[in-house]
């Protein structure tokens, strides 16, 4: 059996972990995968780590697609991924559906959660979101950024913080033990970004990749990619 690496966003974090197995059965390889913010991710491609699969938000797999480091004939969408809001398990859901009620409710909170405010695309949105809101003066002690969504709900779900928030990407929120979705940013500040598979080209496992791409975008595995987050295009 033999590694196969994946770098990818901390979107596809879950729906990549329920189709493991199926993978390992079908391809005889082993899936070693690597999660974080995108824009580390791309860096550490960048930098020589071996992939054979890369998934990361379209626009930026267009972009390497075009410097020849992913193949041309691999790429594959996965789908449309919302940034939502969340809270602890068992905690009363805010209001969050419009600009008043999201700001009362970031206000409110003792702690707020959140992706890397530099590299992780719903962390560099969500910063923007609270510059509009104009709070970032008065929240900017309360903010807890971790390297990617995953880590930064995790983190709240084990606080002792009395009545934390956290906003990262829908995907990241549920499948976080201990936190739950309160629902979607507000029309206004929505963020809803596509995720793309790319085959790289300096990988050495392309029947494997092929393999991966298909079961991540195919129409057999669409209703698991919805109940993980993913949002026809």
């Amino acid at each position: 059996m033999a590694d196969f690496q994946v770098l990818s966003g901390g979107a596809a974090q879950g729906l990549l972990r329920k189709l493991q197995d199926t993978f390992e059965r079908v391809s005889g390889d082993r899936l070693q995968a690597t999660f974080g913010a995108v824009g580390a991710m791309q860096k550490l491609l960048t930098q020589g780590a071996p992939c054979e699969l890369l998934i990361l938000t379209r626009p930026l797999i267009t972009q390497i697609a075009q410097e020849g480091k992913v193949r041309a004939d691999g790429i594959a969408n996965l789908g449309m991924v919302k940034t939502g809001i969340a809270v602890k398990r068992g905690a009363a859901p805010p209001a969050v559906h419009d600009a008043d009620s999201l700001r009362a409710a970031l206000l409110a909170a003792d702690a707020i959660y959140m992706p890397d405010p530099k590299l992780a695309t719903a962390g560099i949105h969500f910063k923007q979101v609270i510059q509009q809101l104009g709070i970032e003066d008065t929240v900017a002690a309360r903010l807890r950024p971790f390297p990617n969504g995953y880590a930064a709900m995790t983190a709240m779900a084990a606080s002792d913080d009395a009545q934390p928030i956290g906003c990262t990407q829908v995907t990241e929120i549920l499948i976080t033990v201990g936190v739950q979705l309160v629902g979607n940013l507000p029309a206004a500040f929505e963020l809803a970004t596509v995720y793309t598979a790319g085959i790289c080209s300096a990988g050495t496992r392309t029947t494997s990749a092929r393999v991966l791409a298909r079961l991540l975008s195919d129409d057999a595995h669409a209703e698991m990619r919805r109940d993980s987050g993913f949002l026809p295009l």
